[in-house]
């Protein structure tokens, strides 16, 4: 039995933050960011909205193209690293808002590659049997922990959502998935305040500790390493080739970092799925955000072999082979 993704959505704020707005505050330009980055444009929640609001939009687009009740959900699993509040979870406050009498659920956090941890979670949860219909989400409002003023992250990130639908299949959904953490690369991308070691004080407040810090030069490096490894034994355990896969949906980070994966994998332009330039690094949400695009943009039919990679902070990283299993609508 296989975990099958049925059903898919996303939800983006409105607002687009252009790389001219960063121009006019820092030391940088539109061709650098797109030279360096291949972002051309983000979003960012309005005031007052948080990632619930993000995650319940999502699940809306997806239970309405579904055509099921959200009484039908059994689980809900919430990947991120900016929940509304520490407590209760994200996944409590969706819970609230459809008012779902039968599913439980909680937040995982993996940075980057949460999603990825998700889904094989909820994939397990399929194949032992004991559930049939569970939702996946991957949302972060990373403009909350956002310094605008340092230009090594802030160009970086935007804010969205996206969710999928689980449901047991004989023939289609999550054949394999790999993946991995190091703990030793925490010190170079994380953020310092917040956490029981340095709880939010005046102090932690002026030094900027409730940011995120990044060593950009390391991650990156690590980043293809490690989305590279990882992707290639996927594909070696289960006898599979580059001619195999027909889209390979790494997480949005940085498009240099996506096209080096691809080139090391032998995969073709067509072959690669990118869209950070409309949305930037919206890490948990990243890559539920690109299947829900690729999917609309009818570049995934059923029995189409798909391949999702990750990598973030940890460093966490991972590789899941599907079999796709919607038609296009």
């Amino acid at each position: 039995m296989l975990a099958n993704i049925t059903a898919v959505g996303k939800y983006l704020p409105k607002k687009i933050i252009p790389n001219s707005y960063f121009e006019k505050r820092l030391d940088t330009t539109d061709e650098w960011i797109i030279s360096r980055t291949g972002i051309k444009e983000r979003r960012k929640i309005g005031t007052g909205k948080a990632s619930s609001y993000m995650a319940i939009k999502a699940i809306e687009e997806l239970l309405n193209r579904k055509k099921i009740d959200s009484n039908e959900i059994e689980l809900i699993i919430v990947s991120t690293i900016t929940p509304d509040m520490q407590f209760p979870s994200t996944a409590c406050l969706i819970q609230d808002h459809f008012k779902m009498k039968n599913c439980w659920g909680y937040d995982l956090s993996a940075a980057c590659s949460g999603f990825l941890f998700a889904i094989e979670t909820a994939s397990n949860f399929i194949r032992s049997g004991k559930y049939k219909k569970i939702i996946v989400v991957g949302v972060d409002t990373m403009s909350s922990i956002l310094d605008y003023d340092d230009r090594n992250t802030c160009i970086l990130f935007g804010d969205g959502a996206g969710a999928v639908l689980l449901e047991p299949s004989e023939k289609y959904g999550i054949i394999d998935c790999k993946l991995g953490i190091d703990g030793k690369g925490g010190k170079f991308l994380n953020m310092p305040g917040g956490g029981s070691l340095n709880g939010t004080s005046i102090k932690t407040i002026n030094d900027k500790m409730h940011f995120v810090k990044q060593n950009g030069s390391i991650v990156y490096k690590s980043a293809v390493k490690g989305m590279y490894d990882i992707t290639e034994k996927l594909m070696m355990n289960n006898n599979v080739t580059n001619k195999d896969i027909k889209l390979f949906i790494a997480h949005q980070a940085n498009r240099r970092i996506i096209e080096a994966t691809a080139k090391k994998i032998n995969l073709s332009h067509e072959q690669t799925f990118i869209n950070i330039d409309k949305y930037a690094n919206t890490t948990a949400a990243s890559i539920p955000i690109a299947i829900a695009d690729a999917y609309s943009q009818n570049k995934l039919n059923r029995d189409d072999k798909l391949i999702l990679t990750s990598f973030g902070a940890g460093f966490t990283w991972g590789s899941s082979l599907i079999n796709w299993g919607i038609n296009f609508e």
